[in-house]
């Protein structure tokens, strides 16, 4: 059986489950959180090292102001109210993008990171204001400014996943099948999964129904 290390995870579907269900796209939002929790729980149960999902893009930006400040005060409003329960679970959150965001959640956010930085249970990497092709070029920039040869190993050193084993598996909920400038350079050799389920619907049994699957693949990794 495949081992399963690092698991990501595009949470595509909230807006459309919220349309649908609740004539809101903010109320799926909100629903989606409660999946994530469910998600977290699951991943602690097979032992899964790494957990990283992408919360919100650099492209996010475009959308209406009303859902992206909505978007910011659940995050500010989960901070507050769970990561002191996060940080009993013994779980690390990290942080990968871009924090260009308002002075209270940015000091939520590194608070958050500083108080769970030397937990082992499970390390959660929180893709926020998160481009790959932004990630890759600051990563040039930075090996040219540093005179370093340029190669894989260098590459992944200099990205903000460095330390982070690339992902086994990703998976995309929402119907929709297109990576979105998420992790391009990590997710090389990863087994993907797209799912038709919007976040908010997909459960339990659901992530369990893909990890099975993903540790009876044969991976060659180029080989035969």
């Amino acid at each position: 059986m495949n081992p399963l290390k690092h698991v990501a995870i595009i949470m595509d579907g909230n807006g459309r489950w919220g349309l649908k269900y609740k004539r809101s796209r903010n109320a799926g939002h909100k629903a989606g959180l409660n999946t994530v929790e469910k998600i977290i729980k699951e991943t602690i149960k097979h032992k899964i090292n790494f957990l990283t999902l992408f919360a919100f893009s650099t492209e996010n930006w475009k959308r209406p102001k009303k859902e992206v400040n909505f978007l910011f005060n659940l995050l500010e409003n989960f901070l507050i109210n769970r990561i002191e329960d996060l940080h009993k679970q013994n779980i690390k959150l990290k942080i990968i993008g871009s924090k260009k965001f308002s002075t209270k959640l940015n000091k939520l956010l590194n608070k958050s990171e500083k108080k769970t930085s030397k937990n082992t249970n499970l390390q959660i990497n929180l893709a926020l204001n998160y481009g790959s092709k932004f990630e890759l070029i600051n990563a040039f920039k930075i090996m040219k400014k540093n005179k370093t040869y340029i190669n894989e190993k260098n590459l992944s050193k200099n990205l903000q996943t460095k330390n982070i084993p690339d992902p086994d598996l990703l998976i995309r909920t929402g119907n929709t099948k297109r990576l979105s400038n998420f992790l391009l350079w990590q997710l090389a050799y990863s087994e993907i999964f797209f799912e038709k389920k919007l976040w908010p619907a997909f459960n339990e049994k659901d992530y369990n129904r893909i990890i099975k699957e993903y540790k009876n693949i044969k991976r060659n990794f180029g080989k035969i």
